[in-house]
């Protein structure tokens, strides 16, 4: 067991409440689908244009710090703390998979914690979050919603634990506050100051 008894038992205890006594027709319709990388793909790319439409050069730069945020957040969950770690996906557990709910085609042959999904997810909510927070209005309630309903769609469907997704949702706020402070210290000290204290508005 990768975890203390006490902790895994909590924690299957609130898998099965999520994947099962939790389950409804409405969730069933759509978070499946919202946890697909594919389906966000045209608002990233309507993100990209709307940046370096409104910034020019330095929208670029931006971009760039938020594909290198999801390189890092991505590869620091996928490759080097799954392996390490070696949890089992609740679908792929031989002594919890006959009681799984999976509402996706396949569990996956992946390590389970930390949530990929959820680093991800998060590291970009957030990093937007800290640049655009004083630029659009709602940006906060509304990135943090999306972001925890990608990470909940996770346990729901049945291939990752509630405490996957809380380590990876921590674990992608981590890396894109710390990619943030860089960049405000060394790649624009002068401009990201400005950035924030402009009245919000659409980008």
């Amino acid at each position: 067991m990768i975890f203390p008894e006490f902790i895994q038992n909590i924690d299957e205890q609130l898998f099965f409440l999520i994947n099962q006594k939790w389950g409804n027709n409405f969730f069933d319709a759509i978070l499946p689908p919202i946890r697909d990388r594919l389906f966000w793909v045209p608002l990233y790319i309507l993100i990209t244009i709307l940046i370096i439409w409104k910034f020019k050069k330095k929208g670029v730069l931006l971009i760039l710090l938020l594909g290198l945020n999801f390189a890092i957040s991505d590869q620091l969950s996928s490759s080097v703390i799954k392996p390490a770690v070696g949890r089992i996906r609740p679908c792929n557990d031989e002594n919890l998979k006959e009681k799984v709910i999976l509402r996706i085609d396949r569990c996956g042959v992946g390590k389970s914690f930390t949530s990929s999904h959820a680093t991800n997810t998060f590291a970009f909510a957030v990093l937007c979050i800290l640049f655009f927070r004083k630029r659009i209005r709602g940006l906060i309630p509304i990135a943090l919603f999306w972001a925890f309903s990608i990470s909940y769609a996770q346990v729901y469907v049945g291939v990752h634990y509630p405490l996957d997704i809380l380590a990876g949702g921590l674990l992608g706020t981590i890396i894109s506050l710390i990619i943030y402070t860089l960049a405000k210290k060394f790649l624009f000290p002068k401009w990201i100051p400005e950035l924030l204290t402009q009245p919000k508005s659409n980008i």
